[in-house]
């Protein structure tokens, strides 16, 4: 670190960025050979992620090339979570988020299993439920164990804001697809055929009851359609539904990790970002040492 002079940081000098380099590489090092499974799984899609791009580019599909540059970065983001937010991401929650951009970027638009697989889509939007109430659950742990937090929220409504959290993020990312759709002409929101349509506007009398329509066939510009072709409006409510079965999951697993505090086993244990301190707090201490630390030192 750089040294005090008048009262102001100076800049670091070579000796010091020479010797934080070389820091910075064993610790590296330690990590790759306490994590190799990590670190085998950011390797391996790296690479693929890479093969995909120059194919890409051969082929001329720049957009394509945009995504894959994008999956790229997006992988940085634990990396960056962990060293300059010095927040602990846990193993098992980072190999997801990798899988998760991956299968989302690479496989879902590039490979396009969004159309081959028609459950993919569905797939990725409760894992994304799940992935955010993880970091609902986080935030609010981070702050409850603050010390310029001076509020203590109970674990209810620890779940309570991860479930929000997580909902809100999904309906953001709908507004997302829908602008993309209105002012960028894709298709994010997958169209569905429709056999029939219920609505009150059917009724021939007027009424507030609504009349239901079987359809047959339906004519665009002389082009006959085999049903009504709805846009978007199935896909948004099944998105936002398993949004809220992976929010629901997680949060009621998010309360007992809450109520334990780490001295139980919780299901949400290894999937909870945590603030990294000299300590590592209760989290850090049942991951590497298990839940009966705390006794044993007083032993």
């Amino acid at each position: 670190m750089g040294t005090l002079k008048n009262g102001k940081k100076q800049r670091p000098s070579k000796v010091e960025k020479k010797q934080r380099g070389i820091e910075n590489r064993a610790k590296m090092r330690q990590d790759i050979k306490q994590h190799p499974v990590l670190f085998t799984t950011y390797v391996v899609l790296r690479a693929l992620v890479i093969a995909v791009m120059v194919l890409e580019i051969f082929n001329g599909q720049y957009y394509n090339v945009f995504l894959c540059a994008l999956t790229l970065a997006l992988f940085m983001i634990p990396t960056f979570v962990e060293r300059r937010l010095h927040i602990d991401v846990p193993n098992t929650l980072e190999i997801i988020i990798l899988l998760f951009i991956f299968s989302a970027e690479i496989l879902g638009e590039i490979q396009e299993y969004y159309l081959i697989f028609p459950f993919w889509d569905t797939m990725l939007h409760t894992m994304n439920g799940f992935l955010m109430a993880a970091i609902g659950i986080a935030m609010v742990d981070i702050l409850n164990r603050s010390r310029k937090f001076k509020v203590r929220l109970s674990p209810a409504f620890v779940a309570l804001v991860a479930f929000c959290f997580s909902m809100t993020v999904g309906v953001v990312w709908e507004f997302f697809e829908y602008g993309m759709d209105c002012f960028f002409h894709t298709d994010m929101q997958k169209d569905t055929w429709i056999n029939a349509v219920s609505s009150v506007s059917l009724n021939p009398e007027g009424h507030n009851s609504a009349v239901q329509v079987l359809i047959d066939s339906v004519v665009v510009n002389g082009e006959k359609w085999p049903a009504y072709l709805d846009i978007g409006l199935h896909d948004t409510m099944k998105d936002l539904l398993v949004n809220f079965v992976g929010a629901v999951v997680f949060s009621v697993a998010g309360y007992f990790y809450a109520r334990s505090k780490g001295k139980k086993r919780a299901a949400a244990l290894n999937f909870v970002p945590s603030k990294k301190n000299e300590d590592h707090d209760y989290l850090q201490q049942a991951r590497e040492n298990g839940p009966d630390l705390p006794e044993k030192r007083k032993k």
